[in-house]
């Protein structure tokens, strides 16, 4: 993903991107074999609520994976909210599940760059959605609790 970088850019964020980077974006991780898993929900109780409830259910998933690391893409102060859905869901197995998680800014983790292309794909839909299709390899609806 650095390689994609042009010179004097921090990170990839699909917003700026031009549609013509997009599409060269996408196809150089389609390449590399990227795969993810989308998590999705209604905003019937609002962003923060949908965002919480899908980060509850990625949270579950990891645990079963026995994954041990989650990065999230830092939103400084709304970070506390996916603190508390994360305790929410490992509450006392924390400690034995070793998963840990942290809040970085987008540009410290390249792999948030991923994340971040194909939510933006997703979201515009159309070309852009048929495009980041084949990386999705998991679609996780997830009921909104709000």
């Amino acid at each position: 993903m650095r390689s994609l970088l042009p010179p004097g850019q921090r990170e990839v964020h699909f917003k700026k991107e031009t549609p013509q980077r997009r599409r060269l974006v996408l196809a150089r991780m389609a390449e590399a074999g990227v795969r993810c898993w989308l998590y999705t929900a209604d905003r019937v109780g609002g962003h923060e609520e949908a965002r919480q409830a899908c980060l509850a259910a990625l949270t579950e998933d990891l645990l079963d994976a026995c994954a041990l690391r989650l990065v999230l893409d830092s939103r400084d102060r709304r970070d506390r909210f996916d603190a508390i859905s994360i305790r929410a869901v490992l509450g006392k197995v924390a400690r034995v599940s070793g998963l840990v998680y942290e809040h970085l800014p987008s540009h410290q983790e390249e792999l948030l760059w991923i994340a971040d292309a194909v939510a933006w794909s997703v979201g515009a839909g159309g070309d852009w959605s048929r495009r980041v299709s084949a990386l999705v390899s998991r679609t996780v609806p997830v009921r909104d609790p709000g």
